[in-house]
């Protein structure tokens, strides 16, 4: 998969946005990379009536051309990103989390693509955690797309031997939740200082590799807000992407 973070895992946190949810993106006009008039799947709808999912499918359009994949078949991993899409049905949080996805998958997806992601995902984030006043764990997610209540089960340095507490400012930071889900980062992650163990988090899955080796799923990254000191972080569940180290 061709995220940045392949050759700089720092580089992750580029599409973290901390603190609260952000507002739109500006519209955009260009776009869909398809004939409206022709659209069918839910989907495909939910694209043509939004300006900026409209500008991103273009976008994707575009990448996919000059996509060479380190792993895989070209056009078998874009089909599974476009089944990732449609899975979506309408929802537009979903839809754009696919579609950064592709991107990140094709090359690289520009800022206001990933600040829409980040805004809508956030929005969605606040919306499951409404559904779920108790903050009763649930399964971790497993489509793009999906949010599930969880709670902090540890918090330490990247490797896990320090607390992140007292942890050296070089040594990253971890988390590990009680429905089974993790988060890594090679940085010093404000939203996981901020956070202590026990609190209610709402994680949200943004991503899933689809350019790897077989049988090697690392990498899926989840949008994170913490419900009590309200951090936020976007961090992959491995030390390396797939085909990493």
């Amino acid at each position: 998969m061709r995220f940045s973070v392949r050759t700089c895992f720092s580089a992750v946190p580029a599409i973290v946005l901390a603190g609260s949810v952000l507002g739109a993106a500006p519209a955009r006009a260009d776009g869909p990379s398809f004939d409206c008039g022709k659209a069918g799947l839910p989907a495909e709808k939910a694209i043509c009536a939004d300006p900026q999912l409209s500008a991103i499918d273009l976008l994707i359009s575009k990448a996919f051309k000059g996509f060479e994949p380190e792993f895989g078949d070209k056009r078998k991993i874009a089909r599974g990103l476009i089944a990732d899409r449609n899975a979506c049905g309408s929802d537009a949080a979903c839809i754009v989390s696919a579609q950064n996805n592709a991107l990140l998958t094709y090359g690289n997806g520009p800022s206001w693509v990933q600040d829409y992601n980040i805004a809508l995902i956030g929005k969605k984030a606040l919306e499951a955690a409404a559904r779920n006043p108790k903050g009763i764990d649930q399964p971790l997610p497993s489509a793009i797309g999906q949010c599930a209540s969880t709670h902090i089960e540890t918090l330490t340095a990247r490797l896990g031997d320090d607390p992140l507490e007292t942890a050296s400012p070089d040594a990253g930071s971890a988390a590990t939740f009680t429905n089974g889900g993790t988060a890594v980062s090679y940085d010093r992650e404000a939203g996981l200082v901020s956070s202590k163990v026990g609190e209610p988090v709402v994680m949200c899955l943004m991503s899933i590799p689809r350019d790897c080796p077989k049988g090697d799923e690392r990498g899926r990254i989840y949008y994170s807000l913490n419900l009590v000191a309200k951090g936020t972080w976007a961090l992959p569940d491995s030390q390396h992407l797939c085909g990493g180290a």
